[in-house]
Protein backbone atom coordinates (compact mmCIF):
# COMPACT_ATOMS: atom_id res chain seq x y z
CA UNK A 1 0.00 0.00 0.00
CA UNK A 2 1.30 3.47 -0.86
CA UNK A 3 2.35 5.39 2.24
CA UNK A 4 0.11 8.34 3.01
CA UNK A 5 0.87 11.10 5.49
CA UNK A 6 -2.15 12.14 7.56
CA UNK A 7 -1.24 15.37 9.39
CA UNK A 8 -2.96 15.76 12.73
CA UNK A 9 -4.81 12.43 12.41
CA UNK A 10 -2.48 10.16 14.40
CA UNK A 11 -3.19 9.41 18.05
CA UNK A 12 -0.76 9.92 20.87
CA UNK A 13 -0.01 6.19 20.65
CA UNK A 14 2.45 7.07 17.90
CA UNK A 15 4.74 8.39 20.62
CA UNK A 16 4.58 4.99 22.25
CA UNK A 17 5.69 3.39 18.99
CA UNK A 18 8.82 5.50 18.96
CA UNK A 19 9.70 4.46 22.50
CA UNK A 20 8.41 0.91 22.88
CA UNK A 21 7.84 -0.31 19.33
CA UNK A 22 4.15 -0.89 20.05
CA UNK A 23 1.92 -0.86 16.90
CA UNK A 24 0.24 2.52 16.45
CA UNK A 25 -3.49 3.06 16.31
CA UNK A 26 -4.66 5.90 14.10
CA UNK A 27 -8.04 7.54 14.07
CA UNK A 28 -8.73 5.66 10.85
CA UNK A 29 -8.33 2.37 12.73
CA UNK A 30 -10.30 3.35 15.81
CA UNK A 31 -13.54 1.66 14.76
CA UNK A 32 -17.21 2.65 14.55
CA UNK A 33 -18.27 5.60 16.63
CA UNK A 34 -14.69 6.40 17.61
CA UNK A 35 -14.82 9.61 19.66
CA UNK A 36 -11.42 10.67 18.32
CA UNK A 37 -12.83 11.09 14.80
CA UNK A 38 -13.99 14.67 15.01
CA UNK A 39 -13.52 15.66 11.37
CA UNK A 40 -13.91 13.96 7.99
CA UNK A 41 -11.76 15.75 5.45
CA UNK A 42 -13.14 15.81 1.89
CA UNK A 43 -10.73 16.97 -0.80
CA UNK A 44 -12.35 18.80 -3.71
CA UNK A 45 -9.99 19.34 -6.68
CA UNK A 46 -11.80 21.91 -8.84
CA UNK A 47 -10.97 24.55 -11.50
CA UNK A 48 -10.98 27.68 -9.35
CA UNK A 49 -9.03 29.66 -11.95
CA UNK A 50 -8.88 29.47 -15.74
CA UNK A 51 -11.74 29.30 -18.27
CA UNK A 52 -13.99 27.11 -16.09
CA UNK A 53 -13.38 29.00 -12.84
CA UNK A 54 -17.03 30.03 -12.53
CA UNK A 55 -18.10 26.38 -12.73
CA UNK A 56 -15.49 25.38 -10.18
CA UNK A 57 -16.53 28.04 -7.70
CA UNK A 58 -20.16 27.04 -8.19
CA UNK A 59 -19.25 23.43 -7.40
CA UNK A 60 -17.18 24.42 -4.36
CA UNK A 61 -20.06 26.43 -2.90
CA UNK A 62 -22.34 23.41 -3.36
CA UNK A 63 -19.85 21.16 -1.56
CA UNK A 64 -19.59 23.65 1.29
CA UNK A 65 -23.37 23.90 1.55
CA UNK A 66 -23.73 20.11 1.68
CA UNK A 67 -21.13 19.94 4.46
CA UNK A 68 -22.98 22.65 6.37
CA UNK A 69 -26.26 20.75 5.96
CA UNK A 70 -24.69 17.54 7.30
CA UNK A 71 -22.90 19.34 10.13
CA UNK A 72 -25.68 21.64 11.32
CA UNK A 73 -28.84 20.70 9.46
CA UNK A 74 -31.25 22.83 7.42
CA UNK A 75 -34.72 23.53 8.84
CA UNK A 76 -37.28 21.36 7.08
CA UNK A 77 -34.73 19.18 5.26
CA UNK A 78 -34.90 15.49 6.16
CA UNK A 79 -32.47 13.98 3.64
CA UNK A 80 -30.18 11.60 5.57
CA UNK A 81 -27.88 12.41 7.29
CA UNK A 82 -29.09 16.04 7.44
CA UNK A 83 -30.34 16.86 10.93
CA UNK A 84 -27.93 14.47 12.63
CA UNK A 85 -25.39 17.22 13.44
CA UNK A 86 -22.56 15.33 11.79
CA UNK A 87 -22.02 11.68 10.85
CA UNK A 88 -23.75 9.58 13.56
CA UNK A 89 -21.69 6.39 13.33
CA UNK A 90 -18.48 8.38 13.63
CA UNK A 91 -19.39 10.15 16.84
CA UNK A 92 -21.15 12.91 14.86
CA UNK A 93 -17.87 13.88 13.20
CA UNK A 94 -18.12 17.00 11.06
CA UNK A 95 -17.40 17.26 7.35
CA UNK A 96 -14.61 19.63 6.30
CA UNK A 97 -14.24 20.65 2.65
CA UNK A 98 -10.58 21.03 1.63
CA UNK A 99 -10.43 22.68 -1.78
CA UNK A 100 -7.62 22.80 -4.33
CA UNK A 101 -7.34 24.62 -7.66
CA UNK A 102 -6.69 22.38 -10.68
CA UNK A 103 -6.61 25.41 -13.02
CA UNK A 104 -8.48 23.17 -15.47
CA UNK A 105 -5.24 21.26 -16.16
CA UNK A 106 -4.88 17.47 -16.05
CA UNK A 107 -1.27 17.73 -14.89
CA UNK A 108 -2.18 20.18 -12.14
CA UNK A 109 -5.17 18.05 -11.18
CA UNK A 110 -2.97 15.01 -10.56
CA UNK A 111 -0.53 17.16 -8.58
CA UNK A 112 -3.17 18.68 -6.30
CA UNK A 113 -4.59 15.22 -5.59
CA UNK A 114 -1.16 14.23 -4.28
CA UNK A 115 -1.07 17.34 -2.12
CA UNK A 116 -4.63 16.88 -0.84
CA UNK A 117 -3.86 13.33 0.26
CA UNK A 118 -0.24 13.51 1.38
CA UNK A 119 -0.15 17.16 2.39
CA UNK A 120 -3.66 17.97 3.60
CA UNK A 121 -4.57 14.50 4.89
CA UNK A 122 -7.98 14.20 3.23
CA UNK A 123 -9.98 11.02 3.75
CA UNK A 124 -11.69 11.05 0.35
CA UNK A 125 -11.78 13.03 -2.90
CA UNK A 126 -15.01 14.35 -4.39
CA UNK A 127 -16.06 16.59 -7.25
CA UNK A 128 -14.74 16.24 -10.79
CA UNK A 129 -16.02 18.55 -13.54
CA UNK A 130 -13.88 18.10 -16.65
CA UNK A 131 -13.45 14.49 -17.79
CA UNK A 132 -9.88 14.92 -19.01
CA UNK A 133 -8.77 16.43 -15.70
CA UNK A 134 -10.83 13.94 -13.71
CA UNK A 135 -9.12 11.05 -15.52
CA UNK A 136 -5.70 12.26 -14.36
CA UNK A 137 -7.02 12.80 -10.84
CA UNK A 138 -8.56 9.32 -10.80
CA UNK A 139 -5.23 7.73 -11.74
CA UNK A 140 -3.54 9.62 -8.91
CA UNK A 141 -6.24 8.52 -6.45
CA UNK A 142 -5.82 4.93 -7.65
CA UNK A 143 -2.09 5.06 -6.99
CA UNK A 144 -2.71 6.53 -3.53
CA UNK A 145 -5.55 4.08 -2.77
CA UNK A 146 -7.97 6.82 -1.77
CA UNK A 147 -11.67 6.81 -2.76
CA UNK A 148 -12.61 9.41 -5.37
CA UNK A 149 -16.30 10.11 -6.06
CA UNK A 150 -16.86 12.21 -9.18
CA UNK A 151 -19.96 14.29 -9.80
CA UNK A 152 -20.15 15.96 -13.22
CA UNK A 153 -17.43 14.43 -15.42
CA UNK A 154 -19.42 12.32 -17.88
CA UNK A 155 -16.98 10.45 -20.15
CA UNK A 156 -17.97 6.75 -20.16
CA UNK A 157 -14.27 5.84 -20.20
CA UNK A 158 -13.90 6.98 -16.60
CA UNK A 159 -15.86 3.99 -15.30
CA UNK A 160 -14.71 1.56 -17.98
CA UNK A 161 -11.05 1.38 -16.95
CA UNK A 162 -11.51 -1.01 -14.06
CA UNK A 163 -10.41 1.50 -11.44
CA UNK A 164 -10.84 0.19 -7.90
CA UNK A 165 -11.06 3.52 -6.09
CA UNK A 166 -13.05 5.65 -8.56
CA UNK A 167 -16.85 6.11 -8.38
CA UNK A 168 -19.26 8.39 -10.25
CA UNK A 169 -22.67 9.54 -9.01
CA UNK A 170 -23.69 11.49 -12.15
CA UNK A 171 -24.77 10.28 -15.60
CA UNK A 172 -22.41 9.29 -18.40
CA UNK A 173 -22.49 10.81 -21.88
CA UNK A 174 -24.52 7.79 -22.97
CA UNK A 175 -27.14 8.40 -20.28
CA UNK A 176 -27.23 12.07 -21.22
CA UNK A 177 -27.63 11.44 -24.95
CA UNK A 178 -30.37 8.81 -24.77
CA UNK A 179 -33.20 11.31 -24.11
CA UNK A 180 -32.10 13.30 -27.17
CA UNK A 181 -32.58 10.27 -29.38
CA UNK A 182 -35.92 9.48 -27.79
CA UNK A 183 -36.98 13.03 -28.61
CA UNK A 184 -35.65 12.74 -32.18
CA UNK A 185 -37.74 9.60 -32.64
CA UNK A 186 -40.86 11.31 -31.32
CA UNK A 187 -40.34 14.23 -33.72
CA UNK A 188 -39.42 11.93 -36.63
CA UNK A 189 -36.12 13.75 -37.13
CA UNK A 190 -34.09 11.64 -39.58
CA UNK A 191 -30.88 13.66 -39.97
CA UNK A 192 -28.55 15.26 -37.46
CA UNK A 193 -25.40 17.38 -37.41
CA UNK A 194 -22.70 17.23 -34.74
CA UNK A 195 -20.94 20.39 -33.50
CA UNK A 196 -18.40 19.79 -30.75
CA UNK A 197 -15.13 20.90 -29.20
CA UNK A 198 -12.15 18.83 -30.30
CA UNK A 199 -11.11 18.09 -26.72
CA UNK A 200 -11.72 15.03 -24.56
CA UNK A 201 -15.24 16.07 -23.57
CA UNK A 202 -16.44 17.07 -27.03
CA UNK A 203 -14.82 14.16 -28.85
CA UNK A 204 -16.26 11.62 -26.41
CA UNK A 205 -19.73 13.16 -26.67
CA UNK A 206 -19.48 13.05 -30.47
CA UNK A 207 -18.44 9.39 -30.38
CA UNK A 208 -21.46 8.57 -28.24
CA UNK A 209 -23.77 10.52 -30.58
CA UNK A 210 -22.44 8.70 -33.66
CA UNK A 211 -22.95 5.34 -31.99
CA UNK A 212 -26.49 6.16 -30.86
CA UNK A 213 -27.32 7.66 -34.26
CA UNK A 214 -26.38 4.41 -35.95
CA UNK A 215 -28.27 2.34 -33.39
CA UNK A 216 -31.38 4.51 -33.77
CA UNK A 217 -31.36 4.87 -37.55
CA UNK A 218 -30.40 8.56 -37.64
CA UNK A 219 -28.09 9.86 -40.38
CA UNK A 220 -25.21 12.19 -39.45
CA UNK A 221 -25.07 14.70 -42.34
CA UNK A 222 -22.43 17.03 -40.86
CA UNK A 223 -19.65 16.29 -38.37
CA UNK A 224 -18.02 19.56 -37.30
CA UNK A 225 -15.37 19.88 -34.55
CA UNK A 226 -13.97 23.21 -33.37
CA UNK A 227 -11.20 24.35 -31.07
CA UNK A 228 -12.27 25.17 -27.48
CA UNK A 229 -10.39 28.46 -27.81
CA UNK A 230 -12.36 29.49 -30.92
CA UNK A 231 -13.74 33.02 -30.96
CA UNK A 232 -16.08 32.59 -33.94
CA UNK A 233 -18.38 29.72 -34.95
CA UNK A 234 -19.70 31.24 -38.19
CA UNK A 235 -17.67 28.92 -40.50
CA UNK A 236 -18.76 25.85 -38.55
CA UNK A 237 -22.42 26.82 -38.45
CA UNK A 238 -22.36 27.72 -42.16
CA UNK A 239 -21.10 24.20 -42.86
CA UNK A 240 -24.01 22.79 -40.88
CA UNK A 241 -26.51 25.10 -42.56
CA UNK A 242 -25.48 23.70 -45.94
CA UNK A 243 -26.21 20.15 -44.77
CA UNK A 244 -29.78 21.08 -43.68
CA UNK A 245 -30.07 18.71 -40.70
CA UNK A 246 -33.29 18.16 -38.78
CA UNK A 247 -31.40 18.75 -35.53
CA UNK A 248 -27.95 19.85 -34.35
CA UNK A 249 -26.34 18.14 -31.36
CA UNK A 250 -23.83 20.47 -29.70
CA UNK A 251 -21.21 19.42 -27.15
CA UNK A 252 -19.24 22.35 -25.74
CA UNK A 253 -18.31 24.25 -22.61
CA UNK A 254 -18.32 28.02 -22.10
CA UNK A 255 -18.27 30.36 -24.00
CA UNK A 256 -20.00 28.26 -26.68
CA UNK A 257 -23.39 29.78 -25.89
CA UNK A 258 -22.40 33.29 -26.89
CA UNK A 259 -20.46 32.12 -29.95
CA UNK A 260 -23.27 29.90 -31.21
CA UNK A 261 -25.92 32.58 -30.69
CA UNK A 262 -23.76 35.20 -32.43
CA UNK A 263 -23.12 32.90 -35.40
CA UNK A 264 -26.81 32.02 -35.70
CA UNK A 265 -27.73 35.71 -35.69
CA UNK A 266 -25.09 36.59 -38.27
CA UNK A 267 -26.22 33.80 -40.61
CA UNK A 268 -29.91 34.33 -39.79
CA UNK A 269 -30.11 30.58 -39.31
CA UNK A 270 -31.57 28.59 -36.43
CA UNK A 271 -31.73 24.81 -36.99
CA UNK A 272 -35.10 23.11 -36.40
CA UNK A 273 -33.69 21.85 -33.10
CA UNK A 274 -30.52 22.60 -31.13
CA UNK A 275 -29.81 19.92 -28.54
CA UNK A 276 -26.88 20.93 -26.35
CA UNK A 277 -24.60 19.07 -23.96
CA UNK A 278 -22.11 20.64 -21.59
CA UNK A 279 -21.79 23.78 -19.53
CA UNK A 280 -21.63 25.99 -22.62
CA UNK A 281 -25.42 26.23 -22.70
CA UNK A 282 -25.90 26.93 -19.01
CA UNK A 283 -26.16 30.67 -19.61
CA UNK A 284 -29.47 32.48 -19.77
CA UNK A 285 -30.59 35.00 -22.32
CA UNK A 286 -33.11 35.64 -25.06
CA UNK A 287 -30.67 34.37 -27.69
CA UNK A 288 -31.21 30.85 -26.33
CA UNK A 289 -34.98 30.79 -26.72
CA UNK A 290 -36.00 27.65 -28.59
CA UNK A 291 -32.74 25.82 -27.88
CA UNK A 292 -32.68 22.66 -25.77
CA UNK A 293 -30.17 21.05 -23.43
CA UNK A 294 -29.78 17.83 -21.48
CA UNK A 295 -29.39 18.10 -17.71
CA UNK A 296 -29.07 15.81 -14.72
CA UNK A 297 -30.96 18.30 -12.54
CA UNK A 298 -33.58 20.84 -13.52
CA UNK A 299 -34.73 23.94 -11.68
CA UNK A 300 -38.13 23.24 -13.22
CA UNK A 301 -38.24 19.76 -11.67
CA UNK A 302 -36.55 20.98 -8.51
CA UNK A 303 -39.37 23.43 -7.88
CA UNK A 304 -41.69 20.41 -7.67
CA UNK A 305 -39.45 18.60 -5.15
CA UNK A 306 -39.72 20.11 -1.63
CA UNK A 307 -36.22 18.99 -0.58
CA UNK A 308 -34.64 20.30 -3.79
CA UNK A 309 -36.45 23.60 -3.40
CA UNK A 310 -35.22 23.99 0.19
CA UNK A 311 -31.62 23.39 -0.88
CA UNK A 312 -31.86 25.62 -3.95
CA UNK A 313 -33.40 28.45 -1.93
CA UNK A 314 -30.69 28.15 0.74
CA UNK A 315 -27.96 28.18 -1.89
CA UNK A 316 -29.37 31.30 -3.54
CA UNK A 317 -29.79 32.99 -0.15
CA UNK A 318 -26.20 32.29 0.88
CA UNK A 319 -24.38 32.91 -2.37
CA UNK A 320 -26.67 35.27 -4.28
CA UNK A 321 -26.41 33.00 -7.31
CA UNK A 322 -28.74 30.46 -8.95
CA UNK A 323 -28.53 26.81 -7.94
CA UNK A 324 -27.25 25.14 -11.09
CA UNK A 325 -27.12 21.60 -12.44
CA UNK A 326 -23.44 21.33 -11.51
CA UNK A 327 -24.15 22.60 -8.00
CA UNK A 328 -26.97 20.07 -7.59
CA UNK A 329 -24.73 17.20 -8.67
CA UNK A 330 -21.85 18.16 -6.38
CA UNK A 331 -24.24 18.70 -3.44
CA UNK A 332 -25.64 15.22 -4.08
CA UNK A 333 -22.17 13.69 -4.22
CA UNK A 334 -21.17 15.16 -0.85
CA UNK A 335 -24.40 13.92 0.73
CA UNK A 336 -23.70 10.45 -0.70
CA UNK A 337 -20.14 10.57 0.64
CA UNK A 338 -21.49 11.41 4.10
CA UNK A 339 -23.80 8.38 3.90
CA UNK A 340 -20.86 6.18 2.93
CA UNK A 341 -18.81 7.31 5.93
CA UNK A 342 -21.80 6.72 8.18
CA UNK A 343 -22.28 3.21 6.76
CA UNK A 344 -18.56 2.49 7.10
CA UNK A 345 -18.32 3.77 10.67
CA UNK A 346 -14.70 4.49 9.84
CA UNK A 347 -12.44 6.79 7.85
CA UNK A 348 -10.17 3.88 6.89
CA UNK A 349 -9.96 3.86 3.06
CA UNK A 350 -10.84 0.19 2.54
CA UNK A 351 -13.88 0.49 4.81
CA UNK A 352 -15.09 3.63 3.03
CA UNK A 353 -14.57 2.02 -0.36
CA UNK A 354 -16.57 -1.04 0.74
CA UNK A 355 -19.37 1.24 1.94
CA UNK A 356 -19.44 3.01 -1.43
CA UNK A 357 -19.65 -0.33 -3.24
CA UNK A 358 -22.67 -1.27 -1.10
CA UNK A 359 -24.28 2.18 -1.09
CA UNK A 360 -28.04 2.15 -1.72
CA UNK A 361 -29.74 5.54 -1.58
CA UNK A 362 -33.31 5.72 -2.92
CA UNK A 363 -34.23 8.58 -5.22
CA UNK A 364 -36.54 10.07 -2.59
CA UNK A 365 -33.49 10.66 -0.38
CA UNK A 366 -31.82 12.93 -2.95
CA UNK A 367 -32.65 16.26 -4.57
CA UNK A 368 -32.20 14.76 -8.04
CA UNK A 369 -34.78 13.43 -10.55
CA UNK A 370 -32.99 10.09 -10.31
CA UNK A 371 -33.91 6.55 -9.35
CA UNK A 372 -31.29 6.73 -6.60
CA UNK A 373 -27.58 6.10 -6.08
CA UNK A 374 -26.37 2.52 -6.50
CA UNK A 375 -23.04 1.65 -8.07
CA UNK A 376 -22.60 -1.19 -10.55
CA UNK A 377 -19.49 -3.36 -10.72
CA UNK A 378 -17.69 -0.56 -12.58
CA UNK A 379 -18.71 1.98 -9.92
CA UNK A 380 -21.12 3.88 -12.18
CA UNK A 381 -24.36 5.03 -10.56
CA UNK A 382 -27.15 3.05 -12.22
CA UNK A 383 -29.81 5.36 -10.81
CA UNK A 384 -28.65 8.52 -12.58
CA UNK A 385 -30.82 9.85 -15.39
CA UNK A 386 -31.14 12.93 -17.56
CA UNK A 387 -33.95 15.13 -18.85
CA UNK A 388 -34.24 17.57 -21.75
CA UNK A 389 -35.09 21.22 -21.14
CA UNK A 390 -36.02 23.88 -23.69
CA UNK A 391 -35.55 27.62 -23.25
CA UNK A 392 -39.00 29.19 -23.58
CA UNK A 393 -39.76 32.83 -22.82
CA UNK A 394 -36.51 33.16 -20.92
CA UNK A 395 -37.02 30.06 -18.74
CA UNK A 396 -35.84 26.47 -18.98
CA UNK A 397 -38.76 24.01 -19.05
CA UNK A 398 -38.58 20.21 -19.03
CA UNK A 399 -39.91 18.86 -22.34
CA UNK A 400 -38.70 15.24 -22.22
CA UNK A 401 -39.24 12.49 -21.04
CA UNK A 402 -43.00 12.71 -21.18
CA UNK A 403 -43.51 11.42 -17.62
CA UNK A 404 -41.82 14.49 -16.11
CA UNK A 405 -42.25 17.19 -18.75
CA UNK A 406 -43.78 20.55 -17.95
CA UNK A 407 -44.89 21.09 -21.55
CA UNK A 408 -44.36 19.79 -25.08
CA UNK A 409 -41.27 20.84 -26.99
CA UNK A 410 -41.62 23.69 -29.49
CA UNK A 411 -40.38 22.31 -32.82
CA UNK A 412 -39.05 23.90 -34.97
CA UNK A 413 -37.11 26.00 -32.47
CA UNK A 414 -37.70 29.25 -34.38
CA UNK A 415 -41.37 29.15 -33.37
CA UNK A 416 -40.30 29.76 -29.77
CA UNK A 417 -39.09 33.18 -30.84
CA UNK A 418 -42.41 34.33 -32.20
Amino acid sequence: MVQRVLPGRVLAAVTVVAVLGVPACTVADAGPGAPDVTEIRIGTPLPLSGPNAALGKDALRAAQLAAEVVNNGLPGLTLPPAGEKGVPNLGHAKLAIVSADTQGSAETGASVVDDLVNGKGVDILAGGLDSEVTSAEAQAAERLRVPFVASVSSSPDLTQQGLKWFFRTGPTDITYAQPFFGLLADEKAATIALLYTNDAFGSEAANVARSLAQANGRLVVADVPFDPSATDLVPQLRNIQGARPDAVLVAADAPATTLFAAAAAQLDYLPPAVLASGAGFADSGADLDGMSRRVAWSEDLGSRNPAAKLVADEYEKRYHAPFTENAAQVFTTIMAVARAFDDAGSVEPDAVRAALVALDIPGRDTIMPWDGIRFDDRHQNTGARAVVEQRLNGQWKVVYPKDVRAREIVWPAAEARG
